[in-house]
């Protein structure tokens, strides 16, 4: 069983293992990236040549500095005015070329960003049914938002100032060179000692970015669950028991967030520092080289200007280490959501389950009357707890057959077995004969229909909601006359905008048992050969439920359905009722029949009407 993400474990958390981790995460950002490559190209460009621009203004500013004192007569004011405009047009294009960097860049994280999440979706809607079974819903959904925007930040900000800075240092590095390389050995030392200190500082404070982004997926799905839970919380007067527990964890996920900013912080001031060293070491060798002869004033303001372009990237590249440390992180979170595993690939299209006219178009479609058989079936959700055992029931198509016992008997399970939400674990679950683990899942699910105890219903008009799921379109008539059959036409038509009456919320504008009685409508509109109803009827008083089980006779007639119930009142008139005790059959038959025969049934039965 898929038990979601793996836990970083203390022995993950070594620099060399990191850093491969690391490679990995960027080398797949890099696939993302590599889809808008051209885009990517646009926006080098212009990161040369801006940076390009604006690397030509110290060099300007020495020249008007020297220009100075050219003449002893006095100033070159044309050769100083002449320099300056040409600094100010030099700078103003890379300016706008920036500007332009920046608009690209963002629409290329847009992109990114965008595709990112449609490929997590798609992969959410393919993933095992146990993987939502063992994973809070917030913390998904956390991945999606806040996982995500923490890469795009990245994507639309830190890399342009990265790309930009690999530009302005390898430029300034040329241009200092150019002027005096005897004063560019000052960065012999410096440069090597903050990229060590960088590098080791990152490799460090690694592990403490991961972390937040861990505590605040927590957080979300602790949040989810309380408002999910809203009414029970109230019910039970347990408001100060859930504040007290978020507090706590809301407190643990504070410090995971100051422990990683902290740390991270760190690193700006300390490379600043060695930089800032730097710098004055060039002004006081500058200084003694010019007093030499050895350099011109106005080499001497250009060399400076560069190393403040040249320090100034490396010590802005640190400050950013702790943002592209909490995108390495948020996107580890992204792609370990990717890599979990899928539902197993369908088989070939030749063992598809369909209808009477697909049948008639492709012979190798098997047509789906509604017969319905388990063989010797064992299943559990963990190899440790078996669920059902020896699982063998027999429905032939048209029949109601009823599965009733008490809690935790194994009825929902079987439900999920039908469907192929879960494979069995020995045995076979057949329909029409052919093993469904040998079919197209889609093709077996599209056999049923389903009406849960726990309602969904979706944003949008209570029309489309009815008509949710149905493989045909669908006419107004048709969804009117479900509604009709439900019960719950006259409330619908009561509404300001009847059937397109909007529903927010999954429904919070009207009651749970309305609720329940559009999902049954839904059911009504299906044309599946088969029905289940697990617990359908649970949130509706005594008449509605009287009308909807006359409503269902009707429009079940030529369908197999299935009915889990606790109220044994509503399986009264089924062909065949199984009764399920710690997840076996231990009896079977009509109503008539099992209360004859004084077993367990009819020990249920009596609990539930004894006076």
């Amino acid at each position: 069983m898929n038990r979601g993400p793996r836990v970083a474990r203390p022995e993950d958390i070594v620099v060399g293992n990191v850093s491969k981790k690391k490679l990995k995460v960027l080398l797949r950002l890099g696939r993302y990236m590599f889809q808008f490559r051209w885009g990517y190209l646009a926006a080098l460009a212009l990161s040369v040549l801006s940076n390009l621009l604006s690397l030509i203004g110290p060099k300007l500013s020495g020249r008007a500095i020297d220009a100075i004192g050219i003449r002893a007569g006095g100033v070159d004011f044309d050769a100083v005015v002449r320099y300056c405009l040409l600094m100010m047009a030099a700078y103003a294009v890379s300016s706008v070329m920036a500007y332009c960097l920046q608009i690209v860049m963002i629409n290329l994280s847009r992109g990114i960003v965008r595709r990112m999440r449609e490929d997590i979706f798609a992969k959410l809607m393919k993933m095992k049914v146990s993987y939502f079974d063992v994973n809070q819903t917030g913390d998904i959904i956390s991945r999606i938002s806040y996982d995500i925007d923490t890469i795009n930040a990245t994507l639309s900000t830190d890399l342009v100032q990265i790309a930009s800075s690999v530009v302005t240092v390898v430029g300034s590095l040329v241009m200092m060179i150019s002027i005096s390389p005897r004063l560019c050995l000052v960065f012999a030392v410096t440069v090597p000692l903050s990229i060590l200190t960088t590098t080791k500082m990152a490799n460090l404070f690694r592990p403490l970015f991961r972390a937040r982004s861990g505590k605040l997926g927590e957080l979300n799905g602790y949040a989810e669950e309380c408002l999910s839970g809203q009414k029970t919380v109230r019910a039970y007067s347990e408001e100060p028991v859930m504040i007290e527990r978020f507090a706590g964890r809301n407190k643990i996920a504070a410090d995971a967030y100051f422990k990683a900013d902290y740390y991270g912080t760190m690193v700006g001031p300390t490379v600043n520092f060695i930089n800032n060293i730097s710098l004055a070491l060039v002004s006081v060798f500058g200084s003694l080289l010019f007093l030499s002869g050895g350099i011109s004033i106005g080499d001497v303001s250009s060399f400076v200007l560069y190393s403040r372009k040249f320090s100034g990237p490396i010590n802005e590249a640190a400050n950013i280490i702790n943002e592209l440390q909490s995108a390495a992180a948020a996107a580890e979170r992204v792609f370990r959501l990717l890599d979990e595993a899928e539902e197993p690939p369908d088989v070939p299209d030749a063992a598809l389950f369909g209808s009477e006219a697909e049948h008639a178009k492709d012979p190798a479609v098997i047509p789906v009357r509604g017969q319905v058989d388990t063989e010797n079936v064992n299943f559990g959700y963990t190899p440790e707890r078996q669920i059902i055992h020896d699982l063998c029931l027999h429905v032939k198509p048209g029949m109601t057959a009823a599965i009733v016992g008490p809690t935790g008997a194994g009825k929902t399970t079987i439900i999920n077995l039908l469907m192929r939400f879960y494979d069995p674990d020995s045995g076979e679950v057949r329909l029409e004969g052919q093993n469904i683990a040998e079919a197209n899942r889609s093709s077996v699910r599209r056999s049923y229909t389903m009406v849960l105890q726990d309602t969904w219903l979706f944003s949008g008009t209570i029309a489309d909601n009815i008509a949710y799921g149905s493989p045909r379109p669908v006419s107004r008539a048709q969804i009117e006359a479900a509604a009709k059959a439900a019960g719950i036409d006259s409330f619908i038509r009561g509404l300001p905008d009847g059937y397109d009456t909007i529903l927010t919320d999954e429904g919070v504008n009207i009651s749970k048992g309305q609720k329940q009685l559009l999902t049954i409508a839904r059911a009504m509109i299906s044309d599946a050969p088969v029905l289940i109803l697990d617990e359908a009827t649970s949130n509706v008083d005594s008449m509605t439920e009287m009308r909807i089980q006359t409503a269902m006779t009707d429009l079940m007639a030529n369908r197999t359905s299935f009915v889990i119930a606790h109220r044994l009142s509503t399986v009264r008139s089924a062909d065949v009722i199984f009764v399920l005790k710690n997840g076996r059959v231990i009896e079977h038959g009509t109503h008539d029949e099992l209360m004859a025969a004084e077993g367990f049934y009819y020990s249920l039965h009596s609990a539930q009407f004894v006076n």
